[in-house]
């Protein structure tokens, strides 16, 4: 088959280009700005990439276009479609798909399907249920909306058949771990991806309000919630966090399924200790201890999932334990990207205003309190930038010592949000309209043994680099 994939430069639809190819189908692609490193990635792989949305892509001619969430009908100032290309295939009456409904029916077809769902910790959660599945012979296919470390991509189909098959009428089905995005579908399809997944074990991390853009409240997310768990069969499992108020209503308005839940002291799975070594007690038996890296509860929590979805596939805790030991994360989540002067400069995903906070208080913990730590980011995501949630956050910057905010795009006043902080020099915060006067004011700012950590869930238009050629200086 040939598929034609309409933004493919997508973390998703890349991902999915990717499996595709690997499963022996002809896979081209377009996007607007076809960049490093997913244009790289693609092109390595043998697909083909073209520039822009335009109507004579028709004549690639292939048997499926495959549409991301990132196509719709808008129109331009002067009239004239946003996607030419796909005003052209609703013209001839082509067939197109999503890509989620594209891999459900091409890809996890036949597989026992693990998918890890919550507003935050996603990507990390199911790298760390792919890496310890791996680690434990399993092989498994996964979708990751990043790169963890320990797999150096971002997808792969794994074994055609489960290597250690269980004793189940399905035990003999390969694994196929993915995150569960909730986001929509497709300008054609408004549900929540993860709806297209159909797992056998799926993963309830976490619910807050997010992607203002598309949900009205956080009742709106729940239902989607609940979609998710009207797919899970009578046999499957749901991982669910226990501290969380909005999963326990998700799971009120109706369950089918086993719940193993996670996090809570009177949980299944809960830990006890430092979030950088810690005991796994699972139904009141102390069962394995985790010795790693990573910092923070919010990691901690994910371990705990991840541990808790990998025991339904027959994973034992102490298995589990061992392959977090050697879990090296994912890019872009406290990466550190280098130290000048003295000052250390990391990479981190986070946008959502607890994910902030938890990246923060996790930096905080490991560093104790006597050192500085600098907090550099930008409202990007659509629910930042619509300002649904400007008034948290000065509570999610107050780990750091002082916080650094790029205002570019906003419509809302990023000064008076963060007023209860101080605001101006020689105060705790301080804005910047655009990317040369942020690494001015951070670089006079830092001094020797400070800690950088620049926050977004975008490019940051390169400031990474750049703070650290101006520390250099």
């Amino acid at each position: 088959m040939h598929i034609h994939i309409l933004g493919i430069c997508g973390t998703f639809m890349g991902g999915l280009a990717a499996l595709a190819r690997e499963a022996g189908h002809k896979v081209t692609g377009c996007d607007a700005g076809v960049y490093p490193p997913m244009s790289d990635q693609l092109r390595a792989l043998g697909i083909d990439l073209i520039e822009g949305f335009g109507a004579d892509q028709l004549a690639l001619r292939p048997d499926m276009f495959v549409v991301g969430n990132v196509v719709s009908r808008a129109r331009l100032a002067d009239g004239s479609p946003k996607f030419p290309l796909m005003e052209a295939i609703l013209d001839a009456g082509l067939p197109y798909t999503s890509g989620p409904q594209w891999l459900a029916e091409h890809v996890l077809q036949g597989r026992h399907v693990l998918a890890v769902a919550g507003t935050h910790g996603k990507t990390t959660t199911t790298s760390m249920l792919a890496w310890i599945l791996e680690s434990s012979g399993q092989q498994p296919g996964f979708l990751i909306g990043g790169v963890p470390l320990n797999f150096g991509v971002s997808a792969r189909l794994g074994a055609a058949q489960r290597p250690a098959p269980a004793a189940t009428p399905l035990g003999a089905a390969p694994l196929f771990v993915i995150e569960a995005d909730e986001y929509d579908t497709a300008f054609f399809d408004k549900r929540s991806k993860f709806v297209h997944y159909r797992p056998r074990t799926a993963v309830l991390n976490n619910l807050e309000f997010d992607h203002a853009d598309i949900f009205d409240d956080l009742a709106a997310i729940e239902r989607q919630f609940h979609h998710l768990v009207r797919t899970v069969p009578p046999s499957g499992r749901l991982v669910v966090n226990g501290l969380e108020e909005s999963l326990a209503r998700v799971l009120h308005t109706g369950c089918w399924s086993e719940v193993t839940s996670f996090g809570a002291a009177v949980s299944d799975f809960h830990a006890v200790g430092d979030p950088q070594a810690f005991d796994v007690v699972h139904q009141g038996q102390t069962v394995a201890r985790v010795k790693w890296t990573l910092t923070g509860v919010h990691n901690q929590l994910n371990a705990l999932a991840a541990m808790a979805a990998a025991h339904h596939v027959d994973v034992a805790p102490e298995q589990a334990a061992a392959a977090l030991g050697s879990f090296q994360n994912v890019k872009r989540r406290m990466e550190l990207r280098g130290t000048v002067a003295g000052v250390a400069v990391y990479d981190d995903f986070a946008h959502h205003p607890t994910a902030l906070r938890t990246t923060l208080d996790g930096l905080r913990r490991t560093l104790g309190p006597g050192a500085r730590i600098l907090a550099v980011f930008e409202p990007r995501s659509n629910t930042m930038k619509l300002g649904a949630m400007k008034s948290q956050l000065p509570w999610a910057l107050e780990p750091a010592d002082l916080a650094f905010c790029h205002t570019a795009g906003l419509d809302w006043d990023a000064a008076q949000a963060l007023a209860p902080l101080g605001v101006g020099p020689g105060q705790r915060a301080q804005t910047a309209p655009d990317i040369d006067t942020l690494v001015a004011l951070v670089t006079q700012a830092a001094r020797p043994g400070d800690h950088v950590v620049c926050m977004s869930n975008g490019g940051f238009g390169g400031i990474h680099a750049k703070l650290l050629q101006a520390l250099q200086k």
